[in-house]
């Protein structure tokens, strides 16, 4: 995975991928979803909190069982400009790769699980992919 150049991963992302503690079905889903977009990662396991931002529930990134993706085909999240179509097919995406827990600025429904697509004002800027094993 550290040879794709569709995924970039900051410095402390690298640094847990080489340290061997991000959990497979992460690396899957990145491999595969690099095959149909670009993306750009800030934050696997290091620089997080323990537990979700605003509560007391475990994360599942220091674990290294999710990933944060700011930058998807060359267009940051946040951006108003990026296509609502893209974030959304990501998201969709990530959750076919085996997510149960995807997150982003969009409120998606459906899912194959209950309550597998969130939003909220923490993930306004990056969608969040979470894996339970």
């Amino acid at each position: 995975m550290l040879g794709d150049h569709r995924i970039g991963l900051a410095p402390a992302a690298e640094a847990d991928v080489r340290g061997g503690g991000v959990h497979t079905s992460v690396l899957t889903a990145l491999l595969r979803l690099a095959g149909d977009y670009r993306m750009e990662v800030t934050v696997l396991r290091s620089g997080h909190p323990l537990d979700v931002f605003g509560t007391d529930r475990p994360s599942d990134h220091p674990p290294g069982r999710a990933v944060d993706v700011w930058r998807i085909d060359g267009k940051a999240v946040v951006d108003p400009a990026t296509p609502r179509t893209l974030i959304e097919s990501f998201m969709r995406d990530a959750a076919a790769a085996g997510s149960y827990n995807v997150g982003g600025p969009l409120p998606l429904t459906g899912g194959a699980t209950a309550n597998q697509f969130f939003s909220d004002d923490t993930h306004h800027d990056h969608v969040h992919i979470g894996f339970d094993k």
